[in-house]
């Protein structure tokens, strides 16, 4: 195949991975503790202020990156509810590993263990954190630092890390939770707040998700008219060699 045609296929069809990514942003729009997902195109597209990286006939860039920019809180007075302001993560400990999240909407289990929605561990500095049986959740008071007490008594504190530059190497795993590659490094979480009552919302914005759409959208249009084009040439030329 034409190179030029080759690029402008594979364009053409990394572009509709791209819309299905900014779809997927815009479904999750409402869903506590998701962080968007984006494209290396589309931050290029941007910092050039709307004129896409070449024309066509060039590869785009798809490579995928997790956007783990500050959500909004929502109050919801919740005893349970917990929202990290600054950077880092809680730590669940499930049977497949380690896992970590910023949606802090906990409950607890039989055990009075805290866990997440799926049931999975949440973890504290002392290990999985317990509920003493003898103390309600309408009891627990959850300090700014991550702390845990009852009625005067310190329960655990919540794990938090922070993976600083190596952020972006999460991988998410669903219900807003990431798996961290072996070769990633992390550190105790400093100078980040834990709001209780609080649930951190999507950092989705639909306006800014419309906009990448109707720009994608454009640009498949054009990969499209231009292998068409492309196409009637080609057919023109054999017509004519063939005489």
């Amino acid at each position: 195949m034409d190179p030029i045609m080759a690029n402008a296929s594979s364009s053409a069809k990394n572009l509709m991975r791209e819309f299905s990514v900014i779809t997927n942003n815009i479904a999750n729009a409402s869903t506590i503790g998701y962080k968007r997902q984006i494209n290396k195109f589309t931050r290029a597209v941007k910092a050039q202020q709307g004129n896409a990286p070449g024309g066509p006939d060039k590869e785009i860039d798809l490579t995928s990156v997790l956007d783990f920019s500050q959500g909004g809180v929502l109050k919801t007075d919740r005893a349970l509810d917990f929202a990290i302001m600054g950077k880092g993560f809680f730590v669940i400990e499930t049977p497949d590993g380690t896992l970590y999240t910023r949606k802090g909407v906990f409950l607890t289990n039989t055990n009075g263990q805290l866990v997440d929605s799926d049931g999975q561990l949440v973890m504290g500095e002392s290990g999985p954190i317990t509920i003493p049986p003898n103390v309600s959740t309408d009891e627990l008071s959850v300090s700014c630092e991550g702390s845990i007490s009852a009625n005067g008594a310190l329960i655990d504190k919540f794990k938090l890390i922070d993976f600083k530059e190596d952020e972006n190497k999460l991988q998410p795993c669903g219900s807003c939770c990431y798996t961290a590659p072996k070769d990633i490094t992390s550190e105790p979480a400093q100078n980040v707040l834990v709001r209780q009552g609080f649930q951190e919302a999507s950092n989705v914005r639909i306006i800014d998700e419309m906009v990448d759409m109707i720009m994608v959208t454009r640009l498949y249009e054009s990969n499209l008219q231009f292998i068409s084009a492309k196409q009637k040439t080609s057919s023109s030329l054999m017509d004519l060699a063939m005489g």
